[in-house]
């Protein structure tokens, strides 16, 4: 497939973002966490002083070397752009919206949804957020298994780990999010079915 112009790549990874920090607000405002580095700094940002921004960026930065090593400068450098711009709209988005009704399942589902569209988004643009989904990405170029279902092992162990600090009723609800997510990666985007080559 003919790879995306740099125009395209821009408009692309702005819209994942925003559809990534989105979905992320949904889980914040019901309390919720999900897998992945964005389900790490969600529980962390209950015990510790830090913003959920700057735990998110945090948590990411060390995959940013593997994302260079193994997908070349340009996805590394779109990757932390990525993770940068989610990690500030997360912060500040309760400037521009506020949630103040809430059902605990629809926060679920539509933040499971938005995330894993943003997610989506990215990936096919030559970038991610860093993280766990760099290594989903490693494995599944190297290895054939599908980015979603890599993920999908990856956040169970997290949100299990959660268990020991919030209640299996906000965990449950959590894992809906995080199979909802992991649903929408795994069923569009597959190995070989949509390749864009970078040179």
């Amino acid at each position: 497939m003919e790879k995306h112009s740099y125009k395209e790549d821009i408009i692309a990874m702005i819209t994942g973002c925003f559809l990534v920090a989105l979905g992320i607000n949904f889980l914040q405002s019901a309390q919720m966490i999900t897998g992945g580095t964005a389900g790490l700094a969600l529980l962390l940002d209950q015990f510790m002083p830090l913003s959920f921004g700057t735990l998110y960026f945090l948590c990411n930065t060390p995959f940013y070397l593997l994302a260079w090593k193994k997908f070349g400068l340009r996805f590394a450098g779109n990757s932390i752009l990525c993770g940068l711009a989610v990690s500030v709209l997360s912060d500040h988005i309760a400037m521009f919206m506020k949630l103040n009704s809430l059902n605990d399942v629809y926060c679920a589902v539509v933040g499971g949804l938005l995330m894993g569209i943003g997610m989506l988004v990215l990936f096919r643009h030559h970038s991610s957020l860093g993280g766990f989904n760099v290594f989903c990405l490693y494995v599944q170029d190297n290895f054939g298994i599908a980015a979603g279902k890599v993920q999908l092992c990856i956040d169970a162990v997290i949100v299990m780990t959660s268990l020991f600090y919030l209640s299996a009723y906000v965990v449950g609800v959590s894992v809906l999010s995080a199979v909802v997510l992991n649903i929408v990666l795994a069923m569009n985007h597959k190995p070989s079915r949509y390749i864009v080559t970078y040179h």
